[in-house]
């Protein structure tokens, strides 16, 4: 099936694939994605999936379609009013007595924005002949993010539902058959389920017959039911429960369930004897202890919510042992193997066998349970355990070096096109990417059941990291590996059923440079449902040729394309490319794969999308031979206030001669010559390159729809601010060079060039520039406040992390040791440099972030230097939220905050930029890091003794309550 979610303002957001019955081995979205993109692009089926590696993810059948406002609110209901004020954004001259009471909302222009209805998501069937809209709610309250949850091994578990905590879902399911000529039939609802019901893990049986789904269901007392597994048959829409008794739950904290075939699942249920959760002793019966008496280097970058004690391990069994089951639709119900942790399951292709992976014990409290033991089994379907695949060590010691992995087997996952070959790979440098090895990886493949003595088949090796492998035939398949120090990308062409053929390079390219990416090849369904790569024939022609679909990146923008590529001579012809005058589209999927054997290019059918600036995304069906276009949906604009809003993307340079870009949005209606500049906010998030040319290519098309999340600085259009979106940040390190030796040069540069392109559009005052970002984005906004304080009147920084010294085993792409790299750690900083930020900042952080590096800390202990020296600041803590926010009172309270500190300090600043600036900072940033070391650490309660002076004076025992 084709599930798309299309998540909006790509600079906040990404792309969000999820899986049907089966799912196909990892396709890149690109052959050029860098190891980071990979894993930000990864479809994934379970929650535990997500620690795989490229090979084992499992492409969804088909994207899950969620053309706009894919993050806005689903219920349109007011703020609670027992916890909520009405109050909207003022004009600077509030009380300041009332700032610090209840959650507010912004003004009607940007709440009306956010609370817009949000559009379903589109499912289609096996066969591509329904289509499902999944309906959606708004925003939640933030009464569901208050529900207790436990914080074990790396995840969250709503013990309640026992599954992750914060887990949304879907209102309703409405069936449409799409007719021959494209048009949809009218809408089915499936029904049958109690009202209220909430709908998770939608998936289609193979033959497109029926769905099955779990729904939970909260009674009148507000306590929540456990998850059940439903199915509904497509054609009358009639759901009934799976399990005849009443007492089978579905335990969703990893996996879930899959159709093995056309009438049994796969379940992962709670098991039957399961009793109460285990209770913390009240008296510890000893000190937690961990020790390191073997000398072992171990360096581990900073996870949260990992295992304290033995009640947490004890916790974390109780609530992740599953007990797996096979179940026919007509009733029948088997047990599969013993109750264990078991993190995936996969059915074989023919349906014949089962991969079953788990975790056990020995735990760790240092690292997520993605890195615990792991065992990987092969079953058959009847039940029978075959043999044991690996049994893997704690992995508490894989380097923090990029391109670093786990020891032994790892992707171990079946051929897309047999019936039940297995494949894996193994590192042969152990995993530490430091180590110089050839070859460093070697992909295996072996049949389910060998022979006696059958050893496996080496498939292929590497010399870069495995990337993944899309697999055609035994006469096709493509193998991806890269390295991300030198951004370097290769695909391999494999002949896996010829030994006399040697593969060769088909592409050999940097992942930096998107002008170069050739595009990715398109996969076709099998009747086992699992996908292929899509071989396509030419009337009277022998040659082999697939599809590459691209992004097309051009210096004028993308131009996604469809190319017709010869895999033996590296010919192509162009057989589609988007419009690039109004509109940007882009190739979906395939719809004509239906049959076995090569497509024919004459018939070839394919989902598009297609878009503008103004006009919302819809779907196409686009058929051969006169590709002739056929409209599927027709949603309406999600914010038609904003229909007229101006967009364009803007090139300029840096003054070390950097190509830079970005995109500028101005409000409805705006015209300089009348209007005059405007206040303006610039919102973006640096990057690392490792050249200057790749840096300076254009990424993303001046003819997207500018869709609007419900945090989105672009709301800022409907207050008539200028949007400077995503200006790109490059930091550069070339050859051996690290990027982040020169941060602070190359951020400052790069915004004082952003800046100065758009008071010279006449768009923006020069003194009523803002700068904000998320994250990374926020750690960015600090550093520009504190070392380029000329540029912006205030800043806006949402869940940063401010002290690099508390993220001493790297960050972001920083793979060096605060140890090995003290300096850079220390002058990148912000923290460091909080006696030199003069300007007005908003911090805003979730109190239950549990982003790596992002602790809540990071924002507590950056307030409280910037008070320590005078500054102007103020801190939002918001209860119950994580990195993102997602209570409708959480978001809108802080576009509130957002709105009011850009009318107080920037729309209402009269004052030159530079007032406040002192001369020599501008010039000497990084002296004044250096000489304020000692001054932010007391502030954080470390470093001199005045410091621990007063620390000792805090804690000393006289001042304490003890009973002796």
């Amino acid at each position: 099936m084709m599930h798309v979610h299309k998540v909006y303002h790509r600079s906040l957001s990404l792309l969000a694939l999820s899986v049907s019955a089966r799912s196909p081995p990892f396709s890149p979205s690109s052959l050029s994605l860098s190891p980071p993109a990979f894993l930000a692009l990864r479809p994934f089926r379970n929650a535990f999936s997500s620690l795989k590696t490229a090979s084992t993810m499992t492409a969804s059948r088909f994207t899950n379609l969620v053309p706009i406002n894919a993050l806005a609110g689903e219920d349109n209901g007011a703020v609670s009013s027992s916890s909520s004020s009405s109050n909207t954004a003022p004009n600077g001259n509030e009380d300041e007595s009332t700032l610090g009471v209840g959650y507010c909302l912004p003004p009607p222009e940007i709440k009306d924005i956010v609370d817009a209805p949000p559009l379903p998501a589109l499912s289609f069937s096996p066969h591509r002949d329904t289509i499902l809209f999944l309906k959606r709610r708004a925003l939640p309250p933030l009464a569901e993010l208050a529900r207790q949850e436990e914080k074990l091994a790396g995840i969250r578990i709503d013990g309640r539902y026992n599954t992750r905590s914060r887990m949304s879902f879907y209102t309703g399911i409405g069936i449409h058959q799409l007719m021959p000529d494209g048009t949809l039939g009218p809408e089915k609802e499936v029904h049958g389920y109690p009202d209220g019901a909430k709908i998770n893990f939608v998936t289609w049986s193979l033959d497109g017959q029926h769905l099955a789904f779990s729904i939970r269901v909260d009674d009148e007392e507000n306590t929540s039911s456990k998850l059940r597994v439903w199915v509904a048959d497509v054609e009358t829409g009639n759901a009934r429960p799976l399990f005849q008794s009443p007492n089978i739950y579905l335990n969703a904290v990893f996996d879930n369930f899959v159709w093995v075939n056309n009438s049994t699942l796969l379940v992962s249920t709670i098991p039957l004897s399961r009793g109460a959760p285990p209770s913390k002793p009240l008296v510890p019966t000893g000190p937690k202890i961990q020790s390191n008496e073997q000398k072992n280097i171990i360096q581990v970058r900073t996870f949260q919510d990992l295992l304290k004690d033995e009640h947490d391990e004890d916790l974390f069994d109780y609530y992740t042992t599953t007990q797996l089951v096979l179940a026919s639709m007509d009733g029948t119900v088997k047990e599969i193997g013993p109750p264990a942790v078991y993190t995936s399951m996969d059915p074989s292709p023919d349906g014949k066998y089962l991969l079953i992976s788990s975790i056990h014990r020995p735990y760790s409290f240092i690292v997520p349970c993605g890195r615990f033991p792991k065992k990987v089994d092969l079953w058959t379907t009847d039940g029978k355990f075959v043999r044991e695949l690996c049994d893997l060590p704690l992995a508490e010691d894989i380097p923090i070096v990029s391109n670093s992995v786990r020891k032994g087997m790892r992707s171990i996952n079946w051929r897309a096109d047999k019936p039940s070959t297995l494949y894996w790979v193994e590192t042969q440098d152990g995993g530490d990417a430091k180590v110089e090895v050839s070859p460093r990886d070697i992909v295996y493949t072996q049949p389910a059941e060998p022979l006696e003595r059958e050893q496996p088949a080496i498939l292929h090796q590497l010399d870069l990291r495995y990337g993944g492998i899309s697999w055609c035939d035994d006469s096709l398949a493509l193998v991806y590996e890269s390295w991300y120090k030198t951004r370097r990308v290769r695909t391999w062409v494999v002949s896996p059923g010829s030994e006399d053929s040697s593969p060769r390079i088909l592409f050999d390219r940097s992942s930096e440079d998107v002008y170069s990416d050739p595009g990715s090849p398109m996969l076709r369904r099998t009747p086992t449902g699992t996908y292929v790569i899509a071989k396509v024939s030419k009337e009277n022609d022998e040659s082999t040729y697939i599809l590459l679909n691209g992004s097309g990146a051009t210096p004028e923008g993308n131009i996604p394309f469809l190319d017709l590529f010869d895999i033996n001579t590296g010919n192509k012809e162009r057989i589609w490319q988007s419009d690039k005058e109004k509109y940007y589209e882009t190739v979906v999927a395939l719809m004509s794969d239906l049959k076995e054997g090569d497509l024919r290019l004459d018939q070839l059918k394919i989902l598009t999308s297609k878009e503008s600036k103004t006009e919302n995304t819809q779907y196409y069906i686009l058929i051969w031979p006169d590709k002739q276009a056929c409209q599927i949906t027709n949603f309406p604009h999600p914010y038609p206030q904003l229909t007229s809003l101006q967009k364009e993307m803007i090139r300029y340079q840096r003054k070390d001669g950097v190509q830079l870009t970005a995109t500028l949005y101005l409000p409805p209606g705006y015209d300089p010559s009348k209007d005059g500049p405007l206040p303006c906010l610039i919102w973006s998030y640096p990057g690392e390159f490792k050249s200057k040319d790749a840096a300076g290519q254009v990424r993303g098309s001046p003819n997207e729809f500018a869709g609007i999340g419900p945090t989105s600085p672009l709301l800022w259009l409907a207050r008539r601010f200028a949007i400077l979106s995503g200006p790109t940040i490059p930091i550069i390190g070339e050859g051996n060079e690290e990027s982040n030796d020169r941060y602070v040069e190359q951020l400052v540069a790069s915004a004082e060039a952003a800046v100065q392109e758009v008071i010279q559009r006449g768009v923006a005052h020069p003194n009523k520039i803002s700068v904000g970002g998320h994250s990374y984005g926020a750690f960015m906004t600090a550093n520009l406040l504190a070392h380029a304080p000329h540029l912006f009147c205030c800043g806006i920084a949402r869940s940063g992390a401010y002290n690099r010294t508390l993220t001493p085993f790297g960050f972001q792409n920083e793979d060096r040791t605060l140890w090995e790299a003290t300096t850079t750690y220390v002058e990148m900083s912000p923290f460091m440099s909080a006696n030199k930020i003069k300007k007005p900042i908003l911090l805003i952080h979730g109190e239950e972030d549990n982003n790596p590096g992002t602790l809540t800390m990071q924002s507590d202990r950056f307030f409280n230097a910037l008070k320590g020296h005078g500054a102007l600041c103020r801190l939002v803590i918001l209860p119950f939220e994580s990195h993102g926010y997602a209570s409708r009172e959480s978001i809108m309270h802080v576009l509130w905050e957002t709105d009011r500190w850009l009318q107080k300090f920037c729309v209402s600043n009269n004052s030159d930029v530079n007032a406040d600036v002192d001369p020599t900072s501008k010039d000497d940033s990084s002296k004044g890091a250096t000489d304020s070391k000692s001054e932010a650490a007391a502030a954080s309660g470390g470093g001199g003794p005045e410091a621990s002076h007063f620390e000792c004076e805090e804690l000393h025992p006289s001042s304490l309550n003890y009973e002796v």
